[in-house]
């Protein structure tokens, strides 16, 4: 076999086949043609109502907030326009925490995350350590669910949120946020979900989860990048102090000028999701799971991360024996874009926290990669992704063989 298998491809095959849709996707053409005429012709202001231009885009951000919430079963109102989820993260954490301290002068002063939260949520949660916060980060079994037991066991009468990934970025893995829910409505307790990465591929409720705050990043569901959404439910309310001052734009809980174009393109990326999902879920898990057969009958000892039934449906992470991930993916340049895990912690030089944190050692988290199929992976793709890696690993092994 050749060193790439990309000549033998064909002329629409000619760039590596992606399946890391978990990182980021692509903007769906139908989400393009929505955004573009508030580039050009409807370029207004939202926020200059006094003439036609600024209530044109108003009206047209007002619509996408109404999207938005419709896919969450929100009220319009309840959505908030941010730049991204790991600013939503950060303004439903710190601006909760600061509100009980600073306005209710209350003595809730802990917070509950889990150690494999993504890393926005964890450092956030450092930064109000710092700050005299108490926070804690519950342990996940192998399985990477937590046992809403143990969380139960965790909450106090100052215990103020909880943060839980509704699907996890790495791992795929479905928490079970209706009954950790439950468990913190019961006590008081404001539950927070960084929703990013299960947004327009699971169904989500914000009523029947008992959500108080939940966050959304458009580039996930296959809208641009810059822009996202803070759920912050209105009753019983969740009270939060903003972030950033300036005007009051967003119902003073976020300030600055709101791109218009970027709304509109996260309001059709939800509306697009929400009518096609339930037909659209059921094909990536085949997808997903073609792949996993396929790499199990050419990689002897092959080991998925995570559950494998509660997970979202185009997400895969395995572990090869004996292998380098990256080492992996390098000699996959060419054929193949994935990832040893999450974008924001690519640059890192360590295994994966959150690997580690499920109890895997270090060689069985270097030997991980994220394989994430999305809207536009083909039959086709996976096929050839799993001769891909098989031929990256032969090589691999030929090198190992000939350095020893």
């Amino acid at each position: 076999m050749s060193g790439s298998l990309r000549e033998d491809r064909g002329a629409n095959l000619r760039r590596p086949v992606y399946l890391d849709y978990q990182a980021t996707t692509p903007v769906d053409s139908r989400v393009l043609d929505a955004m573009l005429p508030y580039f050009t012709e409807k370029f207004g202001n939202p926020h200059s109502i006094g003439h036609a231009f600024g209530t044109e885009a108003a009206e047209a951000v007002e619509a996408a907030r109404a999207q938005v919430a419709a896919l969450i079963g929100a009220d319009a109102r309840e959505i908030v326009f941010t730049s991204g989820a790991t600013e939503s993260n950060n303004l439903a954490i710190k601006g909760a925490a600061w509100f009980e301290r600073e306005v209710r002068h209350g003595r809730r002063d802990r917070i509950v995350t889990l150690a494999t939260e993504h890393k926005c949520v964890i450092e956030t949660c450092r930064r109000l350590a710092r700050e005299g916060f108490a926070v804690e980060f519950l342990p996940v079994p192998r399985s990477g669910l937590l046992d809403p037991d143990r969380l139960a066991e965790a909450l106090d009468e100052r215990t103020l949120l909880v943060s839980v990934l509704a699907a996890h970025n790495e791992i795929g893995v479905i928490q079970p946020l209706a009954r950790i829910g439950a468990l913190c409505r019961e006590r008081g307790i404001l539950f927070h979900s960084d929703c990013a990465q299960a947004t327009g591929k699971i169904a989500l409720d914000v009523e029947a989860m008992n959500l108080d705050l939940a966050s959304i990043s458009g580039h996930k569901l296959y809208g641009p990048k810059g822009v996202g959404a803070l759920y912050v439910r209105r009753r019983p309310r969740a009270r939060l102090l903003p972030l950033i001052d300036g005007g009051g734009q967003e119902r003073g809980m976020r300030s600055g000028t709101l791109p218009a174009p970027l709304c509109v393109g996260l309001g059709m990326a939800c509306e697009i999701a929400r009518r096609e999902m339930a037909s659209e879920a059921p094909r990536l898990a085949a997808l997903r799971d073609r792949l996993l057969a396929g790499l199990a009958e050419a990689v002897p000892g092959l080991a998925v991360n995570g559950d494998l039934a509660a997970r979202l449906p185009g997400n895969l992470n395995v572990a090869f024996k004996g292998v380098d991930g990256d080492a992996l993916l390098a000699a996959l340049r060419d054929d193949l874009a994935a990832s040893t895990g999450s974008a924001c912690t690519s640059a890192a030089v360590e295994p994966s926290y959150v690997l580690r944190a499920l109890g895997l050692d270090d060689a069985e988290a270097r030997g991980s990669i994220r394989l994430a199929v999305g809207r536009f992976t083909t039959e086709a793709e996976i096929d050839f992704a799993v001769a891909a890696v098989a031929a990256g690993l032969a090589r691999l092994g030929r090198m190992s063989r000939a350095e020893a």
